[in-house]
């Protein structure tokens, strides 16, 4: 027996942190690198919420907060879910948490055992399946593909549900792929789960406000209300408010499993920083102008992005309905010779010759659970984004 805890031999560590890790290497030798890796807005976090904190630090609100949260973050909860999804919670229904990871590892800390499942379509962020695994208990995929958008369809959910089920956690946009599920898909997926009353539903809802044209963001429990009683509807500020640094996620649900998560957090982290907490009370609660701001500079890079990979030799690129990425294939250039004369055999392959011929940091596919594909975020300047798209047009054109 080593030291170390066996668990830790069965999670792969974050592909998402490796990659920007390599890239920020690559940059302190002189490499030019152009990071696509990162899923962070690169939009500073909006005034009135810095001056929030500010005005709380000369305020003196530097004590221990409350585990579950300060009690006006969690009255702005109660009123962001009413106000913009129609749902009712009382504020000892709801929980903040040191970001969105922390409440959904706190979830699934306070309710897994081992022997229990958690359904995850694939392609998944990256940490989910590692969370099931740190808590316990097995990850059961449910397979997506490009032809549906990588959209879960309800008889693939259906499949993989046995009476081991305890959760299914969906992400709706979804990181990596952009995916958003309309009001009439996400109707397909909760009438399947109404015929399985065992199974809780965990909603990861952190790009919300990250949707493009006229579509209508939904979550499972404002779509079915019979969901109510055993779904989790997590969110937070870091992508809508651009607060990735600040670390305040949050979630609402059944008291009984915020009690078991309040119990958790008690003897792991306590309260989320104050100072983030009363940030994130000004974000809720204050103007939403900057997000009209946002999300037409999203949406303009989104389809620079589409439309230039969509040019590339040997890449398919699907046009997403929200967040902040894309998730093209690269299926076509399997198989093909790199400049540096390796043959690629994989996604990671791909993205690692990428990086070293051309110095554009991407991420592959497999490490969310499926590929042969690679995720792009375009949280950057259209400049830089031209400039990594020419760059990507370049490698694919030189593969033989």
């Amino acid at each position: 027996m080593g030291f170390l805890a066996d668990a830790l031999s069965r999670v792969k560590p974050s592909a998402t942190i490796a990659m920007t890790q390599k890239a920020r290497e690559l940059k302190a030798q002189g490499m030019d690198v152009i990071s696509l890796s990162v899923g962070e807005p690169d939009f500073d976090t909006p005034d009135h919420i810095k001056e929030a904190a500010i005005e709380a630090i000369r305020r003196g609100e530097t004590k221990y907060p409350p585990v579950s949260g300060i009690n006006p973050l969690r009255e702005a909860i109660v009123k962001k879910f009413k106000r913009e999804n129609g749902l009712d919670y009382k504020v000892s229904q709801t929980i903040v948490g040191t970001g969105g990871k922390h409440v959904i590892y706190n979830a699934l800390l306070a309710t897994l055992n081992p022997g229990d499942e958690v359904v995850i379509p694939r392609p998944y962020w990256v940490s989910y399946p590692e969370m099931v695994i740190l808590c316990g208990a097995t990850p059961v995929f449910a397979d997506t593909t490009m032809e549906h958008d990588f959209k879960l369809q309800p008889e693939d959910l259906e499949r993989v549900i046995t009476p081991k089920t305890k959760w299914i956690i969906l992400n709706s946009p979804s990181n990596p792929s952009g995916a958003a599920y309309t009001r009439d898909e996400m109707r397909r997926i909760t009438d399947v789960l109404m015929r399985h009353p065992h199974v809780w539903v965990l909603t990861d809802d952190m790009y919300e406000h990250l949707t493009y044209g006229d579509f209508e963001f939904v979550t499972p429990a404002q779509v079915e209300p019979g969901l109510y009683e055993r779904t989790l509807t997590m969110n937070g500020v870091s992508k809508a408010y651009a607060m990735t640094g600040w670390r305040i996620g949050y979630a609402a649900g059944p008291e009984h499993l915020i009690k078991a998560m309040d119990f958790v957090q008690g003897q792991q982290t306590s309260g989320a920083s104050s100072i983030s907490q009363w940030a994130a009370v000004a974000a809720l609660d204050g103007t939403q102008e900057h997000l009209k701001r946002f999300k037409a500079a999203f949406q303009e890079r989104r389809d620079l992005v589409v439309s230039m990979l969509n040019q590339t030799k040997g890449l398919q690129c699907p046009v997403p309905e929200g967040a902040f990425y894309v998730y093209p294939s690269c299926a076509e250039t399997i198989g093909r010779k790199a400049p540096s004369g390796k043959t690629i055999e994989t996604d990671e392959d791909f993205v690692t010759e990428l990086l070293q011929a051309e110095g554009v940091a991407a991420v592959h596919g497999s490490a969310f659970g499926l590929g042969p594909n690679l995720r792009i975020s375009y949280a950057t300047s259209n400049k830089t984004l031209e400039e990594a798209c020419h760059r990507i047009q370049r490698f694919c054109g030189s593969l033989r």
